[in-house]
């Protein structure tokens, strides 16, 4: 992908960007939530990202968190449109036994969060972000050839124009570097639904 199409929302405290590789060293106390459970907002993560108007698309990502070590560390892929709308996929640090896969969206200020558990020694993840028009979906690889759906959602604002791309951070008092490379958009790997027709 041509990385100049990239920009930032609230850059990192330090990266470094090549041709085919994007790497994000996190600052401490960065994160993406809003509200639920927690009852806080917190909205500074550095996320990387370029603008679309597709309706049909997939963007393909491999991440390499070897790094992270603190809980909640993480990295992976975002559509992020403004604080309160949004959606992401990563692979969050637990613990040294286990790790959560999962994936967050984010509807008008109220965040939601699904994970599965994965083992601590999992340290490299894909992900396919999917558009088809204002529904989304996420999946996950370890291996960038077999996909696993993680989520099927819908973004009330995530119609016409978005913006999609990666992010980091690290909630708590830690850092770590993440490395993304193989990035890539294609022609949408999400096919349209051919059971149930629509009422």
């Amino acid at each position: 992908m041509d990385l100049t199409a990239f920009h930032w929302t609230r850059e990192p405290g330090n990266f470094t960007i090549q041709e085919n590789s994007v790497a994000i060293t996190t600052l401490p106390h960065t994160d993406l939530w809003q509200r639920t459970y927690y009852h806080f907002r917190n909205d500074n993560a550095p996320v990387f990202q370029m603008e679309t108007e597709e309706p049909y698309f997939s963007f393909v990502v491999k991440t390499n968190f070897e790094e992270s070590h603190h809980r909640f560390d993480q990295c992976g892929v975002v559509l992020y449109l403004d604080s309160e709308n949004w959606l992401k996929g990563s692979v969050e640090y637990e613990n040294g036994e286990f790790q959560h896969l999962g994936s967050v969206v984010t509807n008008h200020g109220w965040s939601d969060w699904a994970t599965t558990e994965i083992p601590a020694h999992v340290k490299t993840m894909w992900y396919r972000l999917s558009r088809r028009q204002d529904d989304y979906r996420i999946e996950c690889s370890e291996d960038g050839v077999r996909y696993r759906q993680m989520r099927i959602c819908h973004l009330h604002e995530g119609k016409d124009r978005i913006r999609f791309g990666i992010y980091a951070c690290s909630p708590e008092d830690s850092s770590f570097t993440a490395v993304f490379t193989d990035m890539q958009m294609t022609e949408c790997a999400w096919k349209a639904h051919d059971g149930q027709q629509p009422d």
